[in-house]
């Protein structure tokens, strides 16, 4: 339940973010709020790290393979698609593509076994809801 919970949270505050972002844009720029914001975020991790947890840095360097380090780069790209999304589309609309394009991503990466995450096998219930979902987009951007 904890899990439901937590991932429902990561989901708002997702949007909330964007929104924020793509307001900070309209007075600056694309790039210099995504440094903002990834700057921002450092400097909360940095001060999360130093109350609860002080592991060294130098575990990174254990961290194989060397390319699951790249989620710091993947996430400046997340918070540029996210900000340009919102702008073209809306808050709803966007959300609504990412949170899609996320569930048939994840879902592969189980299918396919890929980045050390367990295979799992076919389920046309999760196709099927995943049929679902592609169809709830459609009539939400469906205008009369």
């Amino acid at each position: 339940m904890v899990g439901f919970l937590i991932a429902l949270l990561s989901g708002a505050l997702m949007s909330v973010q964007g929104v924020f972002n793509t307001q900070v844009t309209k007075d600056s720029s694309i790039w210099t709020a995504n440094v903002f914001v990834q700057l921002t975020a450092l400097l909360v991790c940095l001060g999360a790290w130093a109350v609860t947890d002080r592991t060294s840095f130098g575990t990174l360097l254990k961290v194989e393979p060397k390319y699951m380090l790249l989620g710091g780069v993947i996430g400046a790209f997340i918070t540029y698609t996210v900000i340009k999304g919102m702008e073209l589309l809306g808050p709803a609309k966007a959300v609504m593509l990412i949170v899609i394009a996320q569930l048939i991503v994840a879902y592969l990466i189980e299918l396919f076994g890929l980045f050390g995450v367990e295979k799992q096998p076919l389920s046309m219930r999760k196709v099927l809801g995943m049929g679902v979902a592609i169809v709830g987009i459609v009539i939400f951007k469906w205008q009369s």
